[in-house]
């Protein structure tokens, strides 16, 4: 059953039938139910919103503008921090990718619900970076190590390319260690510009 601080299920849909997930925001219990989100505000009355429109007003706290959002996200070496900020805010990234489709990267979530832009999916941003000339300056392993990790990106997003760790794990440790990988690029200084440089030409493709 229900606790008693749930927030209530609307008359019309019995609760069994309802499928019901929960968040916490700033200390608030946030449940999503179907595609609404219910919390109860500061004079304790419960505020019903649609998803879409929760996350517009939640990252618009942040980020009024688009060109605001892209300043930044471009301009951050870990994108991680950018949706670790905007959930502590109320986004709720699982919740929206379950509704708009969970082929989009957090980026074309963010962009297409909250400023109306057209969201491409991974693969398609994977292959206009597979297409660009950026590959070329790098060496024949260097060039492999990269391919591998747009892969990733396609796979399971950018939150794995912002730490270390991928490159401990299949296939990636078949090119040797972090440290004999990160040698390939000349260091990790160039190692991480080259992994920036590979985030740039994965966000420059448009819908």
């Amino acid at each position: 059953m229900p606790g008693s601080h749930d927030p209530p299920v609307p008359p019309d849909e019995p609760y069994d039938s309802v499928r019901r997930v929960k968040f916490v925001v700033s200390d608030v219990p946030v449940k999503v139910v179907a595609e609404r989100v219910q919390y109860y505000g500061k004079d304790g009355k419960l505020i019903t919103e649609s998803l879409k429109d929760y996350t517009r007003n939640a990252v618009r706290k942040e980020y009024v503008s688009l060109d605001s959002f892209l300043t930044q996200w471009s301009k951050a070496e870990k994108k991680n921090l950018i949706l670790q900020e905007l959930e502590g805010h109320g986004l709720l990234l699982d919740a929206l990718a379950e509704q708009v489709g969970l082929d989009y990267d957090p980026f074309d979530l963010i962009c297409h619900v909250v400023y109306d832009k057209p969201p491409l999916p991974r693969r398609e941003r994977a292959e206009y970076a597979r297409k660009q000339n950026y590959f070329s300056k790098f060496g024949e392993k260097a060039r492999a190590v990269l391919t591998v990790l747009l892969d990733k990106y396609a796979d399971s997003g950018i939150e794995n390319l912002d730490s270390m760790d991928v490159l401990r794990v299949q296939p990636l440790n078949q090119f040797g260690t972090p440290l004999e990988i990160i040698s390939l690029f000349g260091g990790k200084e160039k190692y991480l510009a080259a992994l920036r440089g590979l985030e740039s030409q994965i966000y420059m493709a448009e819908a």
